[in-house]
């Protein structure tokens, strides 16, 4: 874990890039923030109100020296932020209703980052994937070309790293999801030092069963492939065939992926969700995320039982995101 994350720190070194985290009173996150703050990778920012925050902070022992906290209470630029978000929203707010929704910490936050006050957000601590997510695909959206967002986790065992996609977001992606979700998750990979190698996993090997759970993923291939040839990709693959090179030598001894896939996009969520605890629990991998990509601005999702160690983490990664 820490060669990942000693990489990524150095490519982020100076830049200073603004992180929101809108859970400004909860522990796990001052204690991130006052580490970061200490670094010179990245500068966080608390919402909330400052007097309860640095009670807060006060009481646990934490020092908030170097960290930023604004309220949306006391905003200066909050007028334009409402003016913004109306704009943004497109009829679906009035004024009034701006005002009060901004007031949560999740929308602030990820209006912040719409404007260009900061850089990316990280949510999720106290609230639900969908409190986080929500706001972004409502103010930030997805990148041109990319129709929905998706979820990946980065598993790390020493020296091992892999991409397993989607694992958080997508319940029941069509072909056209999967061969998307297949090229976002490739460039995760790069970010993360990976050079992808792209598996689209099924419980069939090129044909060895047929339904249409294993047709969806063999157009994906096709889709994937014809809108991006330059990338490594192949399926459907079982896992053993795209992970043990002996089986994909008896199994699709033609297929680029030579039992050395590196990304492995799962058939569904419920699929890349089991298997990535699976990995975690059974493999002793950490499983560092849900890293959502797919969106204009980097914004990620902690788990409501993660460590103040995690929100460090997601922090770092979040910032490289936006690189």
């Amino acid at each position: 874990m820490s060669d990942l994350f000693t990489t990524l720190k150095g490519k982020l070194s100076g830049s200073n890039k603004k992180i929101v985290l809108p859970e400004g009173t909860d522990e796990r996150i001052l204690e991130a923030a006052s580490k970061l703050a200490q670094e010179d990778h990245v500068q966080p920012v608390l919402v909330g109100n400052e007097e309860k925050v640095t009670q807060k902070a006060a009481e646990i022992g934490v020092s908030v020296e170097g960290v930023h906290i604004l309220d949306p209470d006391t905003y200066e630029e909050f007028d334009a932020m409402v003016a913004s978000f109306v704009e943004r929203r497109k009829g679906k707010a009035t004024e009034e209703q701006a005002r009060e929704v901004l007031k949560d910490g999740n929308y602030f936050g990820t209006m912040l980052v719409y404007m260009g006050k900061a850089d990316g957000l990280v949510s999720g601590a106290a609230h639900s994937t969908a409190d986080t997510v929500r706001p972004a695909l409502q103010i930030i959206k997805t990148k041109p070309g990319v129709k929905k967002t998706s979820g990946v986790f980065i598993m790390v065992r020493d020296e091992e790293k892999y991409v397993f996609a989607d694992c958080a977001i997508n319940m029941n992606p069509d072909s056209q999801d999967l061969a998307e979700i297949a090229q976002e998750s490739a460039k995760t990979a790069e970010l993360f030092g990976v050079d992808p190698r792209v598996a689209m996993l099924s419980f069939s090997t090129k044909g060895s069963a047929k339904s249409p759970e294993t047709e969806k993923v063999a157009d994906a291939v096709q889709i994937a492939k014809e809108q991006n040839p330059e990338l490594t990709l192949d399926g459907e693959f079982q896992f053993d065939a795209a992970f043990v090179p002996s089986v994909a030598e008896k199994k699709a001894p033609d297929s680029e992926i030579k039992g050395d896939a590196n990304v492995f996009v799962f058939p569904s969520l419920e699929a890349g969700n089991i298997g990535y605890k699976i990995a975690q629990r059974l493999g002793n991998f950490d499983a560092v995320g849900p890293v959502l990509q797919g969106l204009n601005a980097p914004v990620n999702d902690l788990s409501r039982g993660c460590s103040a160690d995690d929100v460090y983490k997601l922090s770092i990664i979040t910032a490289a995101q936006s690189l």
